[in-house]
């Protein structure tokens, strides 16, 4: 097989896609840039604070559980309370 086609199951040949060239992926990147819906300031504040106060409550979170295993490892291999 010296083509550059390969043969599907059913026997009929399936052409590799050409590559595209870098003006052609720049302009499609440029157009679906321009298909998105950007938020407006306030959106983006009102999700910048709700993201913020979900990842301070995260870490209280894994804060307290890290404590409370590490006080319960401590206690049980030292043998009783510290």
């Amino acid at each position: 097989m010296s083509e550059s086609s390969t043969v599907r199951r059913d026997g009929s040949k399936d052409r590799e896609p050409k590559r595209t060239s870098p003006a052609t992926f720049y302009r499609q990147v440029i157009a679906e840039l321009r298909k998105v819906v950007w938020p407006t300031q306030e959106q983006l504040v009102t999700y910048f604070f709700v993201v913020m106060v979900f990842v301070l409550v995260m870490m209280a979170i894994v804060s307290v559980l890290d404590l409370a295993f590490g006080r319960l490892v401590f206690a049980i291999f030292t043998g009783g309370d510290s």
